[in-house]
């Protein structure tokens, strides 16, 4: 309850402080959920219906530092005085929204902070976004989810009926088909499985850098925590049903990553790379075994740094050309040298290289779908093949080549923009050195 407390007091100080104060507030919240991690697999700091266990506690901790380096990546809005006060509020607002969401132990308190979560991120693409697009972009992203909410609604009645309870540790097992798909197609859309993905790169292109950093680096984690979550309840029927949503994740996935090999819009091929690898998290938690949940959250939390930092880098160049075709922004090494060790860096993180906490998750999750079935290898290798493809095409078009003639004058990168990659990069390769946290919570 502290940190609620903590964030409402915020918001109030967004009007009587300035941009910076409120930077580093969130970086103060973050270090203070530093310190309240314990190693132990039970759930902590319980009030009446939220609580904490390691899987919340990853996750909020992510929230807040993605959110922190939201601020950070964003300070053209304070430059410009582009109503930075109403973007600190709606940044504050989604960050209660998720913490509430991850600590909740209640499945209809989930669901409502769940679904809260959508309307900052909706207001942060329409409100701060570049192209008019970005209207459709917001119906897709905000249709896409609510139109698959209500039979969650329907299935939450069906539980209560069932169980007397919402509470996550009184589900009964269930054997029904229908409340599956009721109770999980919100997740799959949200994670977002193969075929109904759309709306993730079209948001992705349309929203500001602070859009692009929480949606990949947050938003899409919504639906495996569902899943991590409600997965229990399907423990007889999901091993006759999970094999559909696997053999879609894993061909989607393998699509997804020939689809990237073809991208000329940066932030479209990121998108999309963000789409193949949560197929895979998703393919992890639907085989429903011990390595796979692991995996799925190692995974998740590596996908959430690398997309994120991905997003900032590929930003830096369109504040500066003001484009973002691969094509237009070559050559870059030669302009900004520094930076290009940076974006291979980032790259190499993209594409599992070690000691990544990608790498990690891709170890955990190959296992898993190999034990499960050894068919599943065919699809593995393609797209772990081509996430290494995709990452190197990235990294060779943007830096080498010659540079193009219509680029007049270009800012060298500042200090801030170092220090933004630096606080993506470091946790994400730094963080395997304690992957024991990521096992204690099953």
């Amino acid at each position: 309850m502290m940190m609620i407390m903590g964030l409402i007091f915020l918001i109030p100080l967004v009007f009587l402080t300035n941009f910076w104060f409120i930077l580093s507030m969130f970086f103060i919240f973050s270090f203070i959920m530093v310190m309240k991690l314990s190693f132990n697999f039970s759930v902590l700091s319980i009030s009446y219906f939220l609580g904490l266990d390691l899987l919340s506690f990853t996750l909020i901790l992510l929230s807040f530092w993605i959110c922190a380096l939201m601020i950070l990546a964003s300070e053209n809005l304070f430059k410009e005085n582009s109503y930075w006060e109403l973007f600190l509020c709606l940044i504050i607002f989604l960050m209660l929204s998720l913490y509430l969401t991850f600590s909740s132990l209640n499945l209809f308190i989930f669901y409502i902070f769940f679904e809260m979560s959508l309307i900052p991120t909706l207001f942060l693409i329409i409100g701060w976004g570049n192209q008019p697009e970005r209207i459709s972009a917001g119906v897709y992203l905000l249709f896409y989810t609510l139109l698959v909410s209500l039979p969650m609604m329907s299935a939450l009645a069906y539980i209560y009926s069932n169980s007397f309870s919402l509470d996550f540790y009184f589900f009964n097992f269930s054997n029904s088909v229908f409340l599956y798909f009721c109770l999980n197609f919100v997740f799959f859309v949200k994670i977002p499985m193969y075929m109904i993905h759309l709306w993730l790169p079209k948001a992705h292109v349309e929203a500001p850098i602070s859009g692009s950093m929480i949606l990949a680096g947050v938003m899409l984690k919504l639906g495996g925590y569902g899943l991590l979550r409600t997965m229990k309840i399907f423990m007889e029927i999901g091993m006759q049903i999970n094999l559909i949503i696997i053999v879609i994740s894993l061909i989607g996935g393998m699509m997804i990553s020939m689809i990237c090999l073809r991208q000329s819009d940066m932030k479209m091929l990121i998108a999309y790379s963000s789409v193949a690898h949560m197929g895979l998290a998703l393919a992890g938690i639907m085989t429903m075994n011990l390595w796979g949940f692991w995996g799925s959250l190692v995974l998740m939390v590596g996908h959430g740094l690398c997309s994120s930092g991905l997003f900032c880098l590929a930003n830096f160049f369109y504040e500066r050309s003001h484009s973002r075709s691969i094509y237009l922004n070559k050559g870059m090494m030669n302009i900004t040298p520094s930076l290009a060790l940076w974006w291979f860096l980032l790259c190499s993180s993209n594409m599992a290289a070690p000691p990544s906490l990608n790498l990690l998750g891709e170890i955990l999750l190959i296992n898993s779908l190999s034990v499960y079935s050894k068919l599943s290898m065919i699809c593995l290798f393609f797209m772990v093949f081509y996430s290494a493809v995709y990452s190197l095409f990235l990294y060779s078009y943007t830096q080498h080549g010659k540079f193009y003639s219509g680029i007049y004058t270009f800012n060298q990168i500042n200090n801030r923009e170092y220090l933004l990659v630096f606080l993506h990069w470091v946790p994400l390769n730094i963080l395997f050195l304690k992957s024991e946290l990521v096992s204690l919570w099953v």
